[in-house]
């Protein structure tokens, strides 16, 4: 089976057992035509004659271009990361289906992320923006996406994929069908139960109705999502995105409870380890507390 062949049942297998999101499944097909390019520029015909040390050679490449070409050309080690992650993927892959007995990325390390925390609004911040209208007919369906943004912490996915046959709004609840096609239970706030009741009075409601609804009755597109939202926020001091607002339920929340457990399941993050990022957040925001209050902790600033 030759490289290219071998990817494709990769891809396909990954796709049927995980059920990736398109934007994974083609985040994957990006990063390994980069390790088949590879290989064909090494004149590797088989992934048996694939080493870690070609394996370094490759992410060398990738990291450092080489000269004459200008450095933003190189992939950031975010990147080089993620596409180690697939590369490792595949290669347990091949194991198990018997076509590699080696493993070409044992003891492979990509360039060290210097992780960045998350922007987030603080609550004044996020009561102004999903308190502001544009007016118009789409005031109601901006309001309640706004509202159930922040109140449930939904990925941008979630969200335009959602039926009101997914909302229990008696209980305030909502279902949602997130990575890995894994459903979750999450509450819904008090003022998003109410613009999401404002919103299906206005008709077109029934269980297996889009709530989000774009062009010609379909579920509203992300893309769609995304320009409303940067409309709506044009007048914060802070560039809002969907991701924002995750990030700002979860810090809030996490703010306010100190539970970590309960906040990674809120997300419907698989491991702990990703919820623990908002941590940092909480504790940079009471440092800062501190460093204001505290009359010998103030810090010099620098000119």
């Amino acid at each position: 089976m030759t490289p290219r062949a071998a990817v494709e049942a990769f891809l396909g297998h990954f796709a049927a057992e995980r059920a990736p999101s398109a934007h994974t499944l083609a985040a994957y097909r990006r990063d390994l035509d980069k390790l088949l390019a590879f290989m064909e520029e090494e004149g590797l015909d088989s992934f048996d004659r694939l080493t870690p040390d070609r394996m370094r050679t490759m992410i060398a490449r990738l990291h450092r271009p080489p000269p004459g070409k200008a450095a933003r050309e190189g992939l950031e080690p975010t990147s080089i990361q993620r596409l180690l992650s697939a590369c490792r993927t595949l290669f347990r892959y091949l194991s198990r289906e018997g076509r590699l007995d080696h493993d070409p990325a044992a003891g492979v390390r990509g360039p060290k992320v210097r992780r960045k925390l998350p922007q987030v609004l603080d609550a004044d911040e996020a009561k102004e923006l999903v308190e502001t209208s544009l007016g118009g007919p789409l005031a109601p369906r901006d309001t309640a996406m706004m509202e159930l943004f922040y109140s449930s912490g939904l990925r941008l996915s979630e969200l335009c994929g959602l039926h009101w046959g997914d909302l229990d709004l008696e209980d305030g609840q909502v279902r949602v069908l997130g990575k890995g096609q894994k459903t979750r239970i999450l509450p819904v706030g008090r003022f998003a139960v109410a613009a999401l009741k404002a919103l299906a009075a206005l008709g077109g409601a029934g269980p297996g109705q889009p709530v989000f609804k774009g062009r010609d009755g379909a579920p509203i597109s992300p893309r769609t999502v995304q320009q409303r939202l940067a409309k709506l926020s044009s007048g914060q001091a802070k560039r809002v995105h969907p991701h924002m607002l995750r990030h700002t339920f979860a810090s809030h929340m996490l703010e306010s409870s100190g539970d970590l457990r309960s906040v990674q399941e809120l997300l419907g993050h698989a491991d702990i380890a990703t919820t623990q990022i908002y941590t940092h957040l909480d504790f940079q925001h009471l440092a800062k507390v501190y460093d204001a209050a505290h009359p010998r902790a103030k810090r010099k600033t620098r000119p």
